[in-house]
């Protein structure tokens, strides 16, 4: 017997910006893999854990594969999303095939999963400029890894086929959430990573086109029956600033027009502004979330050292937006931690202030959470 609109719940996702398990993250898990690296300031990995416990303190390394998540994994359990969803940006793979060029190499020791797994992700975004900084074989060492402990993937593949294909969750109650991704080389993508039909790579967004967005509206729709979400999640822009380049809101305008329930942005360091369009959230960037970056000096008026875990509540009849909370996290001795007060409200005040253009209004809610006013 058919499920009816009114018989389902609201249902919540959770959506996460850049997670970044390698480099040092990795280093401090139970497996670390080869340190080596080829930057203009750092030969090892090890140095951005000494550069962590200077800034927070010592880490008393090996952790536990849940570690990294600290705090976050509360915050999961209080709110049993159901599906979740992030944007990988590391390769998982022990490949020493370093992409020539790059200042940063990112990549975690497959025997390293089970960091991802403690948080029960469902899909990981690759369609990013890490995931192929050790090669085609390490884009396949990384599909395979997540494959093997049944986590999701989309916006890379074998080949462009399977690149271009939405990752599937299902959500309960005959809903199913059908996830589309892609890169845009305005991220720092290299244009010979993307796949093709004999070629392993990623889903590469060459321009934001009106016809690329109606044809991926179109696919989710072919795909999707009564009460399904479809996301699109895309790693597109600069690492820093506030201004959203109007190709940008063009794209997801079309998609949303196109039947697309939520836009997923990342790619910026930082969080930028979230847009509520016709009852669907658009969130232009939502900022690092996982990294091993503390102790670096990055632009302070950015504040890239807050990210946040959202926590979406769509309806079950349209898809429309219920409630969006997000919970600013700061990463402390590579462990994510809750924002203390003075940053979250530093936070919720930034992001109105940058979303307020977009006719959305945030504010902090008594658990510290930000929330949509209006």
């Amino acid at each position: 017997m058919a499920t009816s609109d009114s018989d389902r719940p609201p249902v919540t996702l959770f959506l996460g910006g850049d997670v970044m398990t390698g480099r040092g993250v990795d280093q401090v898990l139970p497996h670390p893999g080869d340190p080596e690296l080829r930057e203009a300031h750092a030969t090892r990995a090890t140095a951005y854990v000494r550069l962590a416990a200077k800034a927070h303190g010592r880490i008393l390394a090996p952790v536990d594969p849940t570690y990294v998540w600290g705090d976050g994994l509360a915050i999961l359990q209080q709110h049993q999303p159901a599906a979740s969803v992030v944007n990988l940006e590391t390769s998982i793979t022990n490949s020493r095939d370093f992409r020539p060029g790059k200042g940063a190499h990112h990549r975690m020791s497959p025997d390293n999963i089970d960091c991802l797994r403690a948080a029960h992700l469902d899909v990981c975004v690759l369609a990013n400029n890490h995931v192929l900084d050790f090669g085609r074989m390490g884009l396949l060492q990384t599909l395979q890894t997540l494959q093997r402990v049944g986590i999701g993937y989309a916006g890379a593949g074998r080949n462009l086929v399977e690149a271009t294909r939405p990752a599937r969750v299902t959500l309960g109650h005959g809903r199913t959430l059908w996830v589309f991704a892609l890169g845009s080389p305005s991220s720092g993508i290299p244009w010979d990573w993307a796949a093709s039909t004999t070629r392993p790579g990623l889903w590469l967004l060459r321009e934001p086109t009106s016809a690329v967005a109606d044809a991926i509206a179109k696919q989710a729709r072919l795909l999707a029956r009564p009460g399904d979400v479809a996301l699109v999640s895309i790693h597109w822009g600069s690492n820093w600033g506030e201004e959203i380049p109007q190709e940008h809101v063009d794209f997801a305008h079309r998609l949303v027009d196109g039947g697309i329930a939520v836009v997923h942005g990342h790619s910026s360091h930082h969080v930028r502004a979230i847009e509520l369009y016709r009852g669907r959230p658009i969130f232009y960037g939502m900022g690092d979330l996982i990294t091993d970056y503390e102790g670096i000096c990055t632009p302070s008026r950015w504040r890239s050292d807050l990210g946040v875990m959202g926590m979406v509540t769509l309806s079950p009849e349209a898809g429309t937006l219920v409630e969006l909370r997000l919970y600013p996290m700061r990463m402390c001795r590579m462990q994510l931690r809750r924002a203390d007060e003075p940053d979250r409200r530093w936070l919720a005040e930034a992001l109105d202030r940058m979303s307020e253009p977009f006719g959305a209004r945030f504010g902090e809610d008594a658990d510290g959470a930000i929330v949509l006013r209006g």
